[in-house]
């Protein structure tokens, strides 16, 4: 196993073939991960619960998409545990400046307070990672990302794992079978971000 990931062209095909890394804790070698079952968030499925509702119409906060990619990043490893190390920041930036990763980002005022980032294939997007300074600031910046999706005509966004936060904003398992159909159709796509 490496410990630095392979060519922006060699980590594009990987997510075409439903499979994306991580390093493994104690060692930092790059693993390839394609679990089964795999999460999703339908772009049509998004929850949006009363008091984020409220914070959406009152603007609490302002979104902007690619203004500060490295900074949102760099945020999301900002905890105790991370996979996020030197090698993803590098690889990732190196994506974001090729156009195939891309970062929602969430302001309060000038302050940098939520944000998500990923990778961007045909129709399909590959989320992250994601972080919040603020309460309810990667909820904006996920519900701004599925509504961004779903305005160009994407057709998947993929998130990996399932978690119980995800899965009360709308996000589902399903079958490696299904996830590579969905994947296929989704690369067919001419979508821009």
């Amino acid at each position: 196993m490496a410990k630095v990931l392979p060519s922006s062209t060699e980590l594009l095909w990987a997510y075409s073939q439903g499979f994306f890394p991580m390093p493994e804790p104690q060692t930092e070698e790059i693993e390839w991960y394609r679990p089964d079952p795999r999460a999703i968030l339908p772009l049509d499925g998004f929850h949006v619960s009363r008091s984020l509702r409220k914070v959406l119409r009152k603007g609490v906060f302002s979104v902007s998409y690619d203004r500060d990619f490295a900074q949102v990043i760099a945020k999301c490893a900002e905890r105790p545990e991370t996979w996020i190390n030197p090698e993803f920041l590098r690889a990732y930036v190196e994506l974001h400046r090729l156009g195939h990763a891309h970062s929602v980002e969430v302001w309060s005022g000038n302050q940098l307070v939520g944000g998500v980032y990923g990778v961007h294939l045909g129709g399909a997007f590959f989320a992250e990672s994601m972080f919040s300074k603020k309460d309810n600031a990667s909820k904006v910046a996920l519900h701004e990302l599925t509504t961004h999706l779903r305005n160009n005509h994407f057709s998947l966004l993929e998130i990996q794992f399932l978690t119980p936060h995800l899965a009360s904003l709308g996000a589902i398992e399903i079958t490696d079978r299904e996830y590579s159909l969905m994947l296929d159709k989704a690369l067919q796509l001419p979508c821009h971000f």
